[in-house]
């Protein structure tokens, strides 16, 4: 991973940055023709970040947040309305 990439710790402060993230890389998958959930579950699964876009540098982005965090972020918000 680049030395540039500095990774966000899972803290209630940056959910929020973690969510814009997700939407971020999300909305430049989809502009580039993929099934953006299919891919962030693929990079979610595996760690490989070629699941991920460079377009808008959606790959740098998402490499910032750690995969468990992504995880604990989407779990929290589809768990919250339970």
């Amino acid at each position: 991973m680049s030395e540039y990439i500095q990774k966000l710790n899972y803290t209630q402060e940056n959910i929020g940055e973690i969510r814009a993230i997700l939407q971020n890389v999300y909305q430049s998958l989809l502009e580039k023709g993929y099934s953006p959930i299919t891919q962030l579950a693929g990079y979610i699964l595996t760690g490989d970040p070629t699941y991920i876009t460079n377009y808008n540098h959606a790959r740098q982005i998402i490499q910032r947040v750690d995969r468990d965090m992504l995880m604990q972020v989407l779990l929290q918000d589809y768990l919250k309305d339970s």
